[in-house]
């Protein structure tokens, strides 16, 4: 079985379902996701991916869906 990463980010900006949509949808494009769970209320976004996601990419897709990328949740 193929492993699966997991990574938690933080996500300014978020405040609705509209939001939590936007964002899951552009990260949910990238090469390789295969989960998005984005949650306005905490700002965090969960991504399964089958490998590590380069962060400038992540960046790229959060920031096309209008919202900043604060980095990886601790």
């Amino acid at each position: 079985m193929t492993a699966v990463t997991v990574t938690v980010y933080k996500v300014t900006g978020m405040t609705c379902g509209h939001c939590e949509g936007a964002v899951t949808a552009e990260l949910a494009a990238l090469p390789g996701v295969t989960s998005v769970k984005a949650v306005a209320a905490t700002g965090e976004v969960t991504v399964e991916s089958r490998a590590p996601l380069s962060e400038d990419d992540v960046r790229a897709a959060v920031d096309e869906a209008g919202y900043e990328l604060a980095g990886v949740a601790a």
